[in-house]
């Protein structure tokens, strides 16, 4: 299991140190000189009642924010040794209260798999991983949602239950003033855990169980109602919603846009690799009976899990569909807080093939060299896509550190207006916008080098 895990886990470290590639861009220019002038309480006002209300991804702002260009770059190592750690912890929990006896490696296989697929799986990896913007907002929250069943699955004692309960609370409470999108996607799941409940989870443990649901949706409430209300959430529906949320062309549209997301998602043969990794989980595990006992409720689960995606994903799009309009289709961003759900389940349904061939057919060794060499397809097509990634990014990042030196060194010899060459990459937002069009975020670059404000300057050939 442990040579299995070293194709995701090389691939991770190859990510993380294309890293230092990473400059400054879209949002980005406004949250640096916010940090510079203000730190942790200036920013934190300005998103609670200017910019959107979310005070929790204000501190994740300031958190890597404060170093500066350095903090942009050393985000992605950071961010994925932590999604990789939470996501192990989470299979090492899991697992063995699933009843699977499985080799020691294999929690640490799923998590890297999981990780890779979902950090650098995305059709616009830069986006979703590297951009810290977009990965404290939808990347890092589904990951802490899922970290917050650890100590849930782990408690036996009184304190431990206590324990849960107030991680839960506080997590929902978190991720309520943090993404609005994820916090859907956990109350949609919690409450799918209560259906399940009914009939999956054993008596004793099945009143701790929606004790914890119910705290969980308590505290994702009472931080989305801290959110909703804030001057900065009304601010942002002033000035980016041109439609309700309700209206019914909306949710028509949010429908087809929605479509479009799974049908993309379920034709991406690199997702594959999450199936592969269940079913490599289910043929390894050791003992006559692992995980449900009972084919009803293994179908139960699955039917549960398949329509929470369904409807989480669909509400996700609903309440993102007034600020991207059409794009949210194309937003892949966005995904990622429903993603990391339907990775899992994709793990799910991989074990549900692993017990199905175990029962028709002895020798497990063509499935598992199968499982592993998809695994490692997956691997190698994201690589191949990385290292495309990688020139893109290296030449931008030659760009933006000589204009970086030239306005430094404008604004240091008394200059108050000076050019400003975009350098757009993977679809990020660069001032003047749509041929100078769209001037945000330029009076962010201006106050960023101490300039009264930046002109648009012709991209040279």
């Amino acid at each position: 299991m442990g040579l299995l895990s070293l194709p995701p886990v090389a691939l991770l470290a190859t990510a993380a140190w294309f890293g230092r590639l990473v400059r400054p861009g879209g949002d980005d220019w406004c949250f640096l000189p916010q940090v510079a002038d203000g730190g942790l309480s200036g920013i934190v006002e300005k998103f609670y009642f200017v910019d959107n209300g979310r005070v929790s991804n204000a501190v994740l702002v300031w958190s890597y924010a404060r170093f500066g260009v350095a903090g942009q770059q050393w985000f992605g190592l950071f961010s994925g040794v932590l999604v990789l750690a939470l996501l192990w912890a989470f299979f090492a929990t899991v697992l063995p209260r699933a009843g699977m006896r499985v080799p020691r490696g294999a929690p640490f296989l799923a998590a890297s798999m999981v990780t890779v697929l979902f950090l650098l799986g995305s059709p616009n990896t830069y986006k979703t991983f590297y951009w810290p913007a977009a990965s404290v907002s939808h990347t890092l929250p589904p990951v802490l949602a899922c970290a917050a069943a650890i100590p849930v699955l782990r408690a036996t004692s009184r304190r431990g239950k206590i324990l849960a309960l107030l991680t839960v609370f506080v997590t929902g409470l978190v991720l309520g003033t943090l993404s609005e999108e994820t916090s859907v996607v956990a109350v949609v799941a919690l409450v799918g855990a209560l259906l399940l409940s009914i009939r999956v989870v054993p008596q004793a443990r099945r009143r701790f169980l929606r004790l914890c649901c119910a705290a969980g949706i308590t505290g994702t409430s009472i931080g989305c109602l801290i959110l909703f209300t804030s001057p900065g959430a009304q601010h942002r529906r002033e000035r980016h919603y041109t439609v309700s949320a309700l209206a019914p062309d909306t949710l028509l549209a949010s429908l087809r846009g929605f479509a479009h997301i799974v049908i993309t998602c379920l034709t991406t043969w690199q997702y594959l690799g999450a199936v592969a990794v269940g079913l490599l989980l289910g043929l390894l595990a050791r003992g006559p009976r692992y995980g449900l006992t009972s084919v009803k409720n293994q179908v139960l689960c699955a039917g549960v899990g398949a329509g929470v995606l369904l409807v989480s994903g669909y509400l996700c799009t609903v309440i993102t569909y007034p600020a991207f309009g059409p794009t949210v289709a194309t937003s892949t961003r966005l995904w990622n807080d429903y993603l990391l759900l339907y990775f899992l389940f994709l793990v799910f349904l991989g074990t549900l093939f692993a017990r199905a061939w175990r029962h028709r057919v002895r020798r497990t060794g063509p499935a598992v060299t199968a499982g592993a060499g998809m695994c490692a397809l997956v691997c190698l097509s994201l690589a191949v896509s990385l290292t495309t990634l990688e020139t893109d990014m290296a030449v931008r990042a030659g760009k933006w550190d000589h204009q970086d030196s030239r306005l430094r060194g404008g604004a240091a010899a008394g200059a108050q207006v000076l050019p400003y060459e975009r350098m757009p990459l993977r679809e990020m937002t660069e001032p003047f916008g749509a041929g100078g069009r769209i001037v945000w975020p330029a009076d962010c670059v201006a106050d960023y080098y101490g300039l009264e404000r930046v002109t648009h300057a012709p991209r040279r050939p």
